[in-house]
């Protein structure tokens, strides 16, 4: 027997519980961003995902700060047109959770908390050396849903990876086991054990369900 819950009803606060609690695991989008000072910003995004290869599009939800004002990833973002997104690995998972907390505006985690800074090479934001995975991206545009929240939509336009993860020649990916770390909800986040393999069949090869 199912239940159901009329999300109309419930307070923003309570729709964000619930469903960032049903929609899992989300990759986490650790982006670094230059301000026009010129200081590194870093701070995690788990409203996050690439949706498509032509263009190849990265979207991030970003949450603005309690009087609807945009937060320094985003108005790094619309000044300077670029950002990259670092995936998060095991080793990283805490110094990542820790770029979230509520630092003053201008202040550069990376400074703060001594995280490793390597030049990118399309865009202006550095990347985070220890990530497994940066995605260089140029901003296309952005979308103001509320006062709570709005959708940046980017186009990818370089990776890079750790040795061995990605052949140059076949574009093979080789995560060895040690996929990056998925986002839960409140302070859970997931490592990916078990993995299972199964190829999309012919129709002719589906069969039924058996209640």
């Amino acid at each position: 027997m199912s239940h159901h819950i009329d999300l109309d009803e419930l307070t923003a606060t309570e729709r964000y519980k619930l469903l960032t609690a049903l929609v899992i695991p989300r990759p986490i989008a650790w982006v670094t961003t230059v301000s026009v000072e010129g200081a590194t910003n870093a701070a995690p995004y788990s409203f996050f995902n690439v949706f498509g290869q032509d263009p190849a599009i990265i979207i991030l939800g970003l949450e603005h700060k309690a009087d609807g004002t945009a937060k320094d990833t985003e108005n790094n973002i619309n000044t300077l047109n670029e950002f990259v997104v670092n995936l998060v690995s095991s080793d990283i998972l805490e110094k990542m959770v820790q770029t979230a907390a509520a630092y003053a505006p201008g202040e550069s985690e990376p400074d703060i908390l001594g995280l490793s800074l390597t030049s990118s090479k399309k865009v202006k934001p550095p990347r985070l050396t220890n990530a497994p995975v940066s995605i260089e991206c140029e901003r296309m545009m952005s979308l103001s849903l509320s006062r709570e929240r709005s959708i940046l939509i980017g186009r990818a336009v370089g990776v890079f990876s750790k040795n061995g993860l990605i052949n140059a020649e076949t574009l093979h990916v080789d995560w060895e086991n040690n996929y990056p770390i998925a986002r839960l909800f409140a302070d859970r986040y997931a490592e990916i054990g078990s993995i299972k393999r199964l190829s999309i069949p012919t129709p002719d090869q589906t069969q039924p369900n058996e209640d």
